[in-house]
């Protein structure tokens, strides 16, 4: 019995689309402190989606506005 090996290799537009089609999210927190003298903070929040993903999750959670309902 032969085991096959293959190398998955990506290009940068799947990656894009993979990104867009199921989005990306970047939370991150720093901060930077001497002797209990805080001297950097730095609080980053990020998301990468398409605009149709964005808006399934959003109105899902209750982000977007029902024009609808006025």
């Amino acid at each position: 019995m032969a085991v096959e090996k293959t190398l998955a290799s990506t290009s940068l537009t799947e990656v894009v689309d993979r990104i867009l089609d199921k989005g990306i999210v970047v939370d991150a927190f720093v901060r930077v402190s001497l002797v209990g003298i805080e001297l950097l903070s730095i609080e980053v929040r990020a998301v990468v989606a398409s605009v149709e993903t964005w808006l399934k999750y959003a109105e899902a959670i209750g982000l977007t506005v029902d024009p609808q309902a006025t």
